[in-house]
């Protein structure tokens, strides 16, 4: 169709590419494959962009250690990446690679550009450096004295490099957030934004010299450019910005960045503010989802490594097929929140909604017009109240998904549709055809009655196109409808068909023996982890080292959370005659509430240290199950030593 609605710009983050990608990674990119869709079918002018960033320093280790070079570690990777995306009839219209020539050059004349704003300067970086995050840390940024963001734990580097000025932008980055409250959602986001921009920005490291595996500086090529001035510039280089500006001048400013929430804060802040020093428009929004959670925990690499669970979604395609792992994708989990992936949520998803409910409609409706009107499409020539409420609700959906899509509701979209689905498998017990084929008399509402259940699958049909287009395909081939085009404005008219001839097909998702499935899922991935394997520990201590640590029973007179910082939990710990501060990372396990009137066992004689910016005196006992932190709790009298 003619697109005559302007353009639309969307993208995912760029991914690392250390290693395979996972059904984590799938989710970000499955949601923008899905709006990418729906806009193109309303009439947008698309542009979908993803891609791989590539240099760094985990990079150059990684190569190394498998005895090749940075550049054929990561093409080898990339490789797998994209058989993934076209495996998941991801829609992308550019993939762009941060090592290829066009984003190199780019990045360096953007940098030369901040540079002779005024905003880069030289200067020594001296902090604690998480090599996974690619991120230095100052001590008080940091949870449990490992890297707030991975929980990793950091190593301490100086090194000569080049700053950028981000302190310089902290007030125009608030009255972003204020003026325009749109630009990052959902709101929680934005909140945690304005208080890491309101306890103090420091300037931004942008160079290495520490190793070369990245874009080199222009102006002093014993450095390399940093991470996130090299990542983050690829939504405008990928568009020509600045020496080819055709691409840049019709899609930019982007309308969405959609990216995981552990990167909102690069998206929001460092680099709104490096648009800022280039003199450069902000993108229109950022929107950071939640993540996929494995028994409690973030979907990762190295859990897709250990085999932990069926994370591999090409696993899960080989056997469930591309548009049932993108619906339960995009119905399970509401953009923004957390959502737990497990094989029996996504299995009973996958029977309820598109077995019982979308496949049983489409195989009843096939097969009673192949049985009562010698597979055509009859005329409609009567009507009821059941009837019109049908039409009703058919041809009002589209505008309640066009709302929710607005919204970035993915989950709600595809209720809409739903609601449909269910309302047509009502209407045939409502209407009960095989009882109306049995009286002659009645062969004029029956003809009504498929007519109505056709239309209502051609309807349906358009609606999922962008979500399962595939399905859709499939779905309108059985209705007799491979002579037109998917149509979004055709979804909003009823009175469409005629004569068509139905041809019934194999049934578009077949149930599923759930307890089976899971079975051979769990052969499909068996742990990897072998028995009996030695503990990796800490540098061995003495009973007298042991010795010299108090421990005391405390009970938790208040909690709280900490200001600045989401993970931790602010403790007001009495021991006997003493009432102490006490600073511990267990937000994302526990409320402040139900910390209250614990007893726990504490460290009494740990030094002092500062946590974000609050002290801490000690430190709470907790167990870590592999899911989620549980607390050693006793019945002991508060202040009492335990030995």
């Amino acid at each position: 169709m003619t697109n005559n609605k302007g353009t639309y710009y969307i993208t995912t983050p760029i991914y690392y590419p250390s290693s395979n990608l996972h059904v984590g990674h799938t989710y970000c990119t499955v949601m923008a494959d899905a709006m990418a869709r729906f806009k193109r079918l309303c009439g947008y002018d698309v542009r979908f962009l993803t891609g791989t960033d590539e240099h760094g320093q985990k990079i150059e280790t990684l190569a190394k250690a498998k005895g090749v070079t940075p550049q054929q570690y990561v093409d080898e990777v990339v490789a797998g990446i994209k058989e993934l995306w076209k495996t998941m009839e991801i829609s992308y219209d550019d993939f762009i690679r941060t090592t290829e020539p066009r984003h190199v050059e780019r990045v360096q004349k953007i940098f030369m550009k901040m540079y002779e704003n005024g905003d880069i300067y030289k200067g020594e970086y001296e902090g604690l450096y998480c090599t996974p995050c690619e991120s230095f840390w100052t001590e008080s940024q940091l949870v449990n004295g490992c890297c707030p963001d991975c929980g990793r734990p950091v190593q301490a580097a100086k090194e000569e490099a080049y700053f950028f000025k981000l302190s310089k932008y902290a007030q125009p980055l608030l009255d972003l957030f204020a003026n325009n409250p749109e630009f990052l959602q959902p709101e929680s986001r934005r909140n945690e934004m304005v208080a890491f921009i309101n306890q103090g920005l420091d300037d931004l490291c942008i160079s290495r010299s520490t190793f070369d595996w990245g874009i080199p500086v222009p102006i002093d090529e014993k450095h390399v450019i940093y991470v996130w001035l090299d990542a983050l510039t690829n939504y405008i280089t990928a568009l020509g910005y600045p020496d080819e500006p055709e691409l840049y001048d019709k899609y930019w400013p982007a309308n969405v960045h959609l990216v995981g929430k552990e990167i909102v804060r690069f998206h929001s802040i460092i680099w709104p503010a490096m648009l800022m020093s280039a003199g450069l428009p902000l993108p229109k929004q950022v929107l950071g989802h939640g993540w996929l959670l494995l028994g409690g925990e973030k979907v990762s690499k190295s859990k897709a490594a250990k085999g932990n669970d069926v994370v591999d979604p090409v696993v899960l395609i080989d056997r469930y097929g591309i548009d049932a792992l993108k619906y339960f994708l995009l119905r399970e989990y509401t953009f923004g929140q957390d959502g737990v992936f497990t094989n029996e949520v996504m299995l009973k998803r996958m029977n309820y909604d598109l077995a019982n409910d979308l496949g049983n409609l489409v195989s009843r409706t096939v097969s009673m017009i192949e049985k009562y009107c010698d597979g055509k499409v009859p005329m409609a020539t009567t009507s009821d109240e059941i009837d019109a409420d049908l039409k009703a609700v058919a041809t009002g959906a589209a505008a309640k998904v066009e709302a929710q899509m607005d919204k970035f509701a993915f989950n709600m979209a595809l209720e809409e549709i739903w609601i449909l689905v269910r309302r047509a498998n009502k209407y045939i017990d409502e209407k009960a055809p095989w009882v109306l084929a049995k009286d002659e008399a009645k062969k004029a509402e029956l003809d009504t009655v498929m007519h109505n259940l056709a239309e209502a699958l051609r309807i349906i049909s358009i609606l999922i196109y962008p979500f399962m287009h595939t399905t859709s395909k499939e779905i309108r081939k059985q209705m007799g409808l491979w002579y037109s085009d998917v149509a979004w404005e055709d979804a909003f008219t009823f009175e469409m068909m005629a004569g068509e001839q139905v041809k019934k097909g194999n049934p578009i998702f077949p149930r599923l023996d759930i307890e089976k499935e899971l079975e051979e899922l769990a052969k499909l991935n068996p742990s990897k982890e072998p028995a009996n394997v030695p503990l990796e520990l800490k540098p061995e201590i003495t009973f007298d080292d042991f010795d010299k640590i108090d421990f005391r029973v405390g009970l938790i007179q208040k909690a709280e959370k900490h200001p600045k910082a989401d993970k931790l939990l602010v403790f007001q710990v009495k021991m006997g005659t003493e009432i102490r501060q006490i600073v511990s990372g267990v937000a994302e396990d526990f409320k402040p509430e139900e910390m209250v009137g614990q007893k726990v066992i504490v460290v009494a004689n740990l030094k002092p240290r500062a946590l974000r910016g609050m002290e801490s005196k000690g430190m709470i006992l907790f167990a870590d199950n592999g899911k989620r932190c549980e607390i050693v709790t006793t019945t002991a009298p508060d202040g009492e030593v335990v030995s």
